[in-house]
């Protein structure tokens, strides 16, 4: 059972529940002003608090990768139990210590959000862990990343996912491990695995031609 069917957090494959949040940047309506109605993907992630020195690092990693998310249609919305004035002084500290800008919105929140996403670790306080949610224009949530509070995330990874998703999702391919850096096949993607009698004698008569198989239930080719 998930919250969008009224109990439990919800998971990959659910809609992202629909909320109002007080952020940065003013009111917002999730997901659908995120998404703007279904023209953007959106990643929200959570940190446990202001002021605090791994968060300030993943700040600024966000922040230098912003123009990266948004070559991929793609929009970034941080979070954490805190009023909306410590986000702000936060994001302005940034700005003159570290000469980086906070182009994103944080959402202030009273625990709401949090709990409704699953964000609060048991017996580690009222913070929130460093969740990720990956949501596409349809606000159906794609993928859920948890960290602990003591590891900083990986900014890069987190661009290769929303990259990898939309990929799969244009081409309707699978994508391999380390893509695009795979070391079986590079940047080439894998050919969803036949799933009949049919399937399976068209896939070997064609392999060598369209893509390349290890097995009929192993191929892969280029994009």
């Amino acid at each position: 059972m998930t919250d969008s069917d009224g109990g439990g957090i919800p998971l990959i494959g659910d809609k992202f529940p629909e909320m109002e949040v007080t952020t940065t940047h003013g009111k917002m309506n999730l997901p659908q002003d995120a998404t703007e109605n279904g023209k953007y993907w959106f990643v929200l992630f959570s940190h446990p608090g202001d002021f605090t020195p791994v968060c300030t690092t993943e700040f600024h990693a966000f922040a230098k990768r912003n123009d990266q998310f948004q070559e991929l249609n793609t929009r970034l919305i941080g979070l954490s139990i805190d009023q909306v004035f410590a986000h702000l002084k936060w994001a302005e500290w940034i700005e003159e210590n570290l000469d980086t800008k906070i182009p994103f919105p944080i959402i202030a929140d009273h625990g709401n959000v949090a709990s409704t996403l699953g964000m609060i670790h048991p017996g580690q306080g009222a913070s929130t862990v460093r969740s990720v949610f990956i949501v596409d224009p349809q606000g159906v949530i794609r993928i859920i990343l948890y960290y602990p509070k003591e590891i900083g995330r990986n900014m890069d990874e987190i661009v290769r996912c929303v990259k990898a998703l939309q990929t799969a999702d244009e081409n309707g391919v699978a994508i391999p491990a380390n893509w695009p850096n795979n070391e079986l096949f590079g940047d080439e993607v894998i050919i969803h695995p036949a799933n009949s009698v049919e399937a399976i004698a068209e896939r070997k008569a064609n392999a060598g031609k369209e893509y390349e198989c290890l097995d009929w239930w192993l191929c892969h080719k280029k994009l």
